[in-house]
C-alpha cells in the first residue's frame, strides 16, 4: 500500500478508538438538576448581585464575539493567502533560507502577527475586568504576565514546529507516521511537566500553614483514596479577586492548591467543598482521560494535516507545494483554527458532563449540601459568573454546569439523600 492507504487506514483506526474511548470514559449520564430547582435558586440569589454579573457579561460579550471573528479571520487571511507563505520566507531570509529557521522563526511571526492583532481585545478586556473589580493587576503587572504568556507561548510552539518540520524534512512520505506519534507523546509530556514548569511562572506556591484546614484538606484526600504530595496556597490575589482552587499534577506531582483569595473569601467548610470536587477529578482520572483524548486527538489531527496535502485547491490559495513546508505554516494555522472552532462546543458539552459528575462527587463525599450550594453562590457572587445564562450561549461555550444547575443538583441529591 502507498503512504497514503496507510494513512488513511490508520485515521479510521484512530478515529473509532477515539470514539470508543469517549464513549466509556465520559459520564454521558448527568445527575438531575431539576429546572424548578434551577429557578428557585435564582430567586434566591441577591438581585442586585444578579443583575451585576449580566452587565459584566454584556459588556464581555461583544469583545469576545469579535476576537472570536477576528482570530478567524487573521488565520484565514494567513492561511489562505500567499501572505502567510511569504511571511515565513521572510522571517527565514536573514539565515539563508535554511528550512529550519523557515520553520521556528516563521512560525513565530506568523503566530506574533495574530497575537498582536488581536491584543487591542485583549486591553479592551481587562479594562472592563479591572472597572468591575475582578482584575487587582495594573497594567504592569498584566503586560508582565503577558509578556510570560507569549515567552511560554513561544518556547513551547518553537518545540513544536522544530519537531513538526524535522520529521516532514527527514521523512517526506512517513512524517504523518511519526508527526502523529511524536504528537500524542507530547500530549501526554506535558500533562506531566506543565503543572511543575509553567504554573511556577504565573503564581508562587507556599505550603498552607499548619492548622485545622490543612488537616482537613489532607484528611479528606486520604478519605477518598486520592494520594497528594502537598497543600500549596497560590499568590492570586496579585492578579484577581476571583476565588478557585484545584488539584494539579499526575501521581507523584499531585497536590491540592487553594487560592488565597479563597481563603480570605470563602468560610474554611467552602473551600473543603470545592477542594472535594477537585479530588473528584483526581479520583476518577479526568487528568489522564483528558490526556488520552488529547494524544488521540493530536494524533487525528496529524495524520488529517497529511492527507489534506492531496487538495491542491488549498495549496494554491496558500501559494505553497505541499502542506508539509514551513511556508504552509499559515495553511495550518487556519486549518487548526477552523478545526477548533467546529469542536468546541462537543468540547464543552463532554467538559459539562465531567464537571457535574464531580460535583456530585464532592456532595457524596462531604455529605453536605448546604455547603456546596454556599459554595457555589460564593463562586458566583465573587467571580461575577451570570448564574443562568443564555441556554445557547451555554450550550456552546460553558465549561461547566452554570450556578443554579449546580444549587439545583445539590437539592436534588439531598433529596434523594435523604
Amino acid at each position: 500500500m502507498t503512504p497514503r492507504l496507510w494513512a488513511a487506514g490508520t485515521l479510521v483506526v484512530l478515529l473509532v478508538a477515539l470514539i470508543a474511548f469517549t464513549i466509556v470514559a465520559v459520564p454521558w449520564h448527568r445527575a438531575p438538576a431539576p429546572r424548578a430547582d434551577q429557578l428557585a435558586a435564582l430567586g434566591e440569589l441577591p438581585a442586585d448581585q444578579v443583575a451585576r454579573s449580566r452587565a459584566f457579561h454584556a459588556e464581555l460579550r461583544p469583545g469576545s464575539y469579535a476576537g472570536m471573528l477576528l482570530g478567524l479571520l487573521i488565520a484565514l487571511a494567513l492561511g489562505l493567502t500567499p501572505f502567510g507563505a511569504r511571511l515565513v520566507e521572510l522571517a527565514g531570509r536573514p539565515f539563508g533560507d535554511h528550512w529550519l529557521a523557515r520553520a521556528v522563526l516563521g512560525g513565530l511571526a506568523v503566530i506574533l502577527v495574530a497575537e498582536l492583532l488581536t491584543l487591542p481585545l485583549a486591553v479592551w478586556r481587562h479594562t472592563i475586568v479591572v472597572r468591575y473589580g475582578i482584575s487587582t493587576q495594573t497594567w504592569g503587572g498584566w503586560g508582565v504576565d503577558l509578556l510570560k504568556s507569549f515567552g511560554v507561548g513561544a518556547v513551547l510552539g518553537a518545540i513544536v514546529l522544530a519537531g513538526f518540520f524535522t520529521v516532514t524534512h527527514f521523512a517526506p512520505r512517513w512524517w504523518w507516521a511519526f508527526g502523529a506519534a511524536g504528537a500524542a507523546g507530547l500530549v501526554a509530556l506535558l500533562s506531566f511537566v506543565l503543572p511543575v514548569l509553567v504554573e511556577p511562572v504565573f503564581n508562587r506556591f507556599t505550603p498552607m500553614a499548619d492548622g485545622p484546614l490543612r488537616t482537613e484538606l489532607l484528611a479528606l484526600a486520604e478519605r477518598d483514596g486520592v494520594p497528594v504530595k502537598d497543600v500549596l496556597v497560590a499568590d492570586a490575589s496579585r492578579r484577581t479577586r476571583a476565588v478557585n482552587a484545584y488539584v494539579s499534577g499526575l501521581g507523584p506531582t499531585r497536590r491540592i492548591v487553594v487560592y488565597d483569595t479563597m481563603l480570605t473569601e470563602a468560610t474554611p467548610g467552602e473551600v473543603v467543598s470545592v477542594t472535594a470536587h477537585e479530588l473528584g477529578h483526581a479520583k476518577d482520572n479526568d487528568v489522564l482521560t483528558g490526556t488520552i483524548l488529547g494524544a488521540l486527538g493530536a494524533a487525528v489531527a496529524v495524520i488529517a494535516l497529511y492527507l489534506l496535502g492531496s487538495w491542491q485547491w488549498l495549496l494554491r490559495l496558500a501559494g505553497v507545494d505541499s502542506i508539509a513546508e514551513p511556508r504552509a505554516i499559515g495553511l495550518l494555522l487556519a486549518v487548526t483554527t477552523v478545526a477548533g472552532l467546529v469542536a468546541g462546543p462537543a468540547q464543552s458539552f463532554v467538559s459539562r458532563r465531567v464537571e457535574a459528575r464531580a460535583d456530585i462527587h464532592a456532595l457524596a463525599l462531604t455529605s453536605d449540601a448546604a455547603t456546596f450550594e454556599s459554595m457555589q453562590r460564593r463562586l458566583g457572587t465573587v467571580n461575577l459568573s451570570d448564574p443562568d445564562p443564555p441556554s445557547w450561549e451555554h450550550a456552546m461555550f460553558a465549561s461547566h454546569p452554570s450556578t443554579v444547575q449546580r444549587m439545583a443538583a445539590a437539592r436534588a441529591w439531598a433529596r434523594g439523600a435523604r
